[in-house]
């Protein structure tokens, strides 16, 4: 690759996590409504879950189109991008049963299993392998999450196997997502990413539907799918410029919004086993980021040395 490449390559990697950290903060935002509706409006689960997906499709029909949404139907993984789809439901579910019953700061650091998970997974499926460094960070920032559940000191709520699950759904999702980077526009996989909630959810949220009291209670159910849509929008773009195992560890900069809007919405302060958690989870994200710059940087620089030789 020439200097001019790698600079753009580098350039375009740094945008990724920009967009990957943005997209984070949305995702928090989905989580906090999401438990004040379930949890202070008492509004049924099911019902909050089906909204989320379909205010989501709607704001696609809004922003793209009809006709738009209509043709990036046409995937060229048709099947994949359904079963993407379906990931993505099944996260969002567990997720939304897990904050019934835990805090914010508490079901998000079960997710942050995630970045671990991508990165050993990113290698086989995706043929993106990370570096040594890169992997002894991701593992360091996993110890901040340790630090956070400490697990066998007070025991863990039975309602952490609804995270589990969620995350693992997560780690599906988000090794497709890269994949059908390859194969799909941007547009094709944001269409098809409510499909599985939209249809899967409408009997079970039908059934026990309850009209809101106020319009407020509407707007707040609407403003899921808002912020699912654009998250997951700002998600797929980011993975179509930077591998999985990159942007994976940003996800622990999540505990820091999490733990934030538990604070101001729920009152929920977070201990001091937490906050150290939680400097660690950060220091790690920010160490990866250098070593990116760092790597993107030599190869700019062997490269600027192999043009001056040749």
């Amino acid at each position: 690759m020439t200097t001019e490449s790698l600079l753009l390559e580098e350039s375009s990697r740094l945008k990724a996590i920009g967009l990957m950290c943005a997209a984070i903060s949305l995702f928090a935002l989905l989580d906090s409504t999401g438990k004040y509706l379930v949890t202070v409006l008492g509004m049924p689960l099911f019902q909050v879950v089906w909204m989320r997906f379909v205010s989501h499709g709607v704001l696609n029909v809004v922003i793209f189109g009809p006709q738009t949404v209509a043709r990036a139907l046409r995937a060229n993984k048709p099947w994949l991008q359904i079963l993407r789809s379906i990931f993505l439901f099944s996260s969002t579910a567990f997720n939304f049963a897990a904050l019934r019953y835990l805090q914010l700061d508490q079901s998000v650091t079960i997710f942050f299993l995630t970045p671990f998970l991508v990165s050993i997974l990113a290698g086989p499926l995706l043929g993106e392998w990370i570096g040594w460094r890169r992997l002894v960070a991701v593992m360091v920032g996993f110890s901040g999450v340790i630090l956070v559940v400490r697990p066998g000191f007070g025991g863990i709520h039975w309602a952490a196997s609804y995270s589990f699950l969620a995350m693992i759904s997560y780690v599906l999702y988000t090794i497709t997502t890269r994949y059908l980077a390859r194969y799909d526009e941007t547009i094709v996989t944001q269409v098809y990413s409510p499909i599985a909630g939209m249809v899967g959810f409408a009997p079970l949220a039908l059934s026990v539907w309850v009209w809101p009291e106020s319009w407020t209670t509407m707007l707040l159910m609407v403003s899921t799918g808002v912020w699912g849509g654009i998250s997951h929008y700002l998600l797929i773009i980011a993975h179509r410029r930077a591998p999985a195992p990159v942007l994976a560890p940003f996800t622990y900069i999540g505990l820091i919004f999490q733990i934030t809007l538990g604070y101001l919405v729920f009152g929920d302060v977070p201990s001091a086993w937490t906050a150290a958690g939680g400097a660690v989870i950060v220091g790690s994200g920010l160490y990866i980021l250098h070593r990116e710059r760092v790597k993107r940087s030599d190869a700019a620089a062997a490269s600027l040395s192999s043009d001056i030789r040749n």
